[in-house]
């Protein structure tokens, strides 16, 4: 787990720098002393313990740049107390996953010696993280320094930093030679073996190694549908009869993969310790605020921000400024219809080559406007949703991600319904669908990938020119000071929300008109293929290191898809019933036509759900290990009160047999509260022992 060149020596004990600190250039001397001495000082003493040194000044160092940062690690049994304080669970000697605990640290598998590389880099800053966030105020009443930066007992340091613009980031720092490994195995050689879930779980953490474990998932349960529609396309596919088919095995499948990947997530959550874990109590965001109260959960003064008012401004401001967002993509989309009516007619009148080339024009331009609609609303949902003044990071997220996906789905798919089921030209749908899934795929791979790696490799030459004019640079490695520059210069990476996004859109173009493209999932494993490329090289040489997220499934996202897929059955029953091949056994009557298709539906959703319950979430064999694992807690809890009980019975009778003064025994009451013992008894000095929640003290 030590960062290769990158040990600090100090005055102090020398460490492992793991994480970075950056506070404003210009942060007054005695907000800094304070910050050190609370990062340093001892827990007891409302400290986090760690250590911490300033980064000296780089190579040919100019007034610029910002000289408060700050390189934080800690000593080993630190990390061990940390690594219980956050409930990490490892893989024990007899081959199950226990929360990690300093008092049976051997009973753990690979915990030899001093235990050095029983936590992984990625863990270690993990710790770090939670110990910095958990720094709490005692007696300020305010940031030294910074008078209008208000502090009371209980509040987050950390957080209060962060929403004064006082502290610019926390970062945590690369292993450059464990990062070429990872690279190395993940994409710089061409393979058809999967990725190394392990390896990326281990450096980045589970939150990240989920999603791409769900992409290459994804990718691979892509591959039965592209195999299925490949000679659709080929042979006759424009056939109704043939597509009722392939809409009916899309549904299937759909429903299918994604209850499948819930037992795959479970074994990899349990595999990495994640799937028992209990979820830490979320403290408030850094930037919500309110009037001074009382919190009556965690009995500490924070600010408090009445639900009604941000109930009011989500469905007084929120939702009708989504509502017009929607009613100005529609009108989006009518401008792309007359385009497109426009095209049709120049071609019906010399249909040459140009004309037909302009045929496709209109939706491509349609599909660049709706990537930058998606783009504009984004950051215009991220303020709406900062402004709704959310107090825990949960909730922003669960709003923004509402808020999001009811735009982007509207945008991108609200033109092919109308294509569809209004117009009902299925040549012009299948056109539309093609131009507008092939032009967001370049797009995507442009603005993920290429773009961000071209601005970070000029970030890179102009740091690698400063230093080669010193002549320091000798074996292409960057000196400490320089490399954490660099890597505080780098973009932040914003976690997974994108790439889910993307994924979303993907799996709605594939269920929702596969059936008439059936080249759509072909188009998609091609670019999910690509996608694992670039996403692991900008993972790797154009973000900073992101800290490790401790997930346990992909959360909302599973949600999101489940939705898709139960519209994806509404859809392709209706373009069933569209069918002429349909239509001609009830052509007497339209009425029968629809309750056929709506009686259809509702088996096949039936159907669904039935898979849904007979599909379990986790497989058998972990259910077991999880029920065992619990087994053994309560017989543990049971034997302890047990010996708790005997303990007080011989104290009782040692001494009851002198004095005669009365006195209540205390015995072990609800949440560590002592209650009065209903029985007294005779003794002449005070209790020796006294139980709170099942501790002799």
């Amino acid at each position: 787990m030590m960062l290769q060149g990158l040990s600090v020596d100090s005055s102090g004990p020398s460490f492992t720098p793991l994480v970075v600190v950056e506070l404003v250039s210009d942060a007054k001397e005695e907000t800094i002393g304070w910050l050190l001495n609370k990062i340093r000082d001892q827990q007891h003493d409302g400290g986090a313990e760690l250590l911490v040194e300033q980064l000296g000044p780089g190579v040919g160092a100019q007034e610029k740049e910002n000289p408060n940062l700050f390189l934080v690690g800690a000593t080993w049994q630190r990390l061990l107390s940390g690594a219980e304080d956050v409930g990490l669970f490892k893989e024990s000697t007899d081959g199950s996953m226990r929360a990690f605990t300093c008092a049976n640290k051997h009973n753990f598998k690979d915990f030899g010696g001093d235990g050095d590389g029983f936590l992984s880099m990625a863990e270690c800053q993990y710790i770090i993280k939670h110990e910095l966030d958990t720094l709490r105020a005692k007696d300020e009443t305010h940031v030294p320094g910074y008078k209008q930066a208000k502090l009371y007992p209980g509040k987050s340091i950390i957080r209060r930093l962060l929403s004064k613009r006082i502290l610019i980031q926390i970062f945590p720092l690369h292993d450059k030679e464990e990062l070429k490994r990872l690279s190395f195995s993940w994409y710089k050689k061409v393979k058809l073996s999967l990725q190394p879930l392990d390896d990326i779980r281990h450096y980045y953490g589970e939150g990240q190694a989920l999603y791409f474990g769900f992409l290459e998932y994804f990718t691979f349960a892509l591959v039965p549908m592209a195999l299925f529609g490949v000679p659709y396309y080929l042979f006759d596919w424009e056939d109704y009869d043939k597509y009722v088919v392939f809409a009916v095995f899309n549904l299937i499948w759909c429903t299918v993969i994604l209850e499948l990947w819930k037992r795959c997530s479970a074994s990899l959550a349990y595999r990495w310790g994640t799937l028992s874990r209990k979820k830490a109590f979320e403290e408030p965001r850094p930037g919500f605020h309110g009037v001074l109260g009382f919190n009556p959960v965690t009995g500490r003064e924070e600010p408090l921000y009445p639900n009604i008012k941000r109930q009011l401004r989500i469905y007084l401001v929120s939702l009708p400024f989504v509502l017009l967002c929607l009613y100005l993509s529609f009108c989006v989309m009518m401008v792309y219809f007359l385009m497109e009516g426009w095209a049709l007619s120049v071609y019906d009148q010399e249909p040459t080559f140009w004309t037909g080339v302009l045929l496709f024009i209109p939706s491509i331009i349609y599909a660049v406007v709706i990537e930058a609609m998606n783009l504009i609303y984004r950051y215009a949902a991220e303020f709406l949703t900062e402004w709704e003044n959310h107090r825990l990071e949960s909730s922003y997220q669960n709003h923004l991600v509402l808020k999001v996906l009811v735009f982007n789905f509207f945008n991108c798919f609200a033109s092919l319904f109308y294509i569809a089921f209004v117009v009902q030209d299925m040549v012009l749908l299948r056109q539309s669908l093609a131009t507008l899934l092939i032009t967001s795929q370049i797009l995507n791979q442009f603005m993920e990938a290429f773009l961000p790696y071209w601005l970070q490799r000029r970030r890179n030459k102009k740091m690698i020119r400063k230093v080669q004019k010193r002549r320091i640079l000798e074996d292409k490695e960057l000196p400490l000071a320089e490399q954490v520059r660099l890597e505080a210069d780098m973009s932040t990476y914003l976690g997974t929300f994108d790439d889910y996004l993307e994924l979303f859109l993907l799996f709605g173009y594939v269920s929702l008109f596969s059936c008439v493209y059936p080249l759509a999932a072909v188009l998609v494993v091609l670019n999910n293929v690509t996608e694992v490329y670039s996403d692991a090289f900008k993972m790797c040489h154009v973000f900073k290191r992101p800290f490790s997220d401790p997930a346990a499934n992909i959360g909302v996202w599973q949600l999101a898809f489940e939705a898709m897929s139960v519209i994806a059955v509404v859809t392709n029953f209706a373009l069933i019933g569209l069918s002429p091949q349909v239509k001609t056994y009830f052509s007497d009557s339209e009425t029968h036509l629809i309750l056929w298709t709506v009686a259809a539906e509702h088996g096949l959703m039936a159907f669904k759900f039935i898979l849904t319950f007979l599909i379990p979430d986790i497989p058998k064999h972990i259910q077991i290990k999880l029920a065992r694992l619990e087994f053994e807690s309560l017989e543990a809890l049971k034997k302890k009160r047990q010996l708790h009980g005997g303990i007080i019975s011989w104290k009782l009778r040692a001494e009851s047999g002198s004095g005669s003064t009365h006195r209540p025994l205390r015995t072990a009451g609800c949440a560590g509260d002592s209650v009065l013992c209903k029985t007294s008894f005779t003794t002449s000095s005070p209790l020796p022992c006294v139980v709170k929640t099942g501790f002799v003290q």
